[in-house]
């Protein structure tokens, strides 16, 4: 599943992070690492941006750039 098609709420870990460009090199020294369990707070009114809580801050991500990090949702 992808990270922007996680319900407000839901938790995942994530599992796949791409490896290239420096957007997503940014992103993965804000923590954004296979391994790392995310929750998906909300998303705004008209589905972009996404703001998610990784360990211990929140961060607000593009649908765009949420689309390319796969998860794996946890059971609740």
């Amino acid at each position: 599943m992808k990270l922007s098609e996680l319900p407000a709420g839901a938790s995942a870990i994530i599992r796949e992070f791409p490896k290239s460009g420096s957007a997503f090199l940014r992103l993965r020294e804000m923590g954004l690492i296979a391994g790392t369990q995310v929750t998906l707070i909300r998303t705004a009114p008209l589905g972009d941006p996404l703001e998610i809580k990784l360990r211990g801050y929140h961060l607000t991500l593009r649908k765009s750039e949420a689309e390319h990090v796969v998860v794996e949702r946890l059971a609740t």
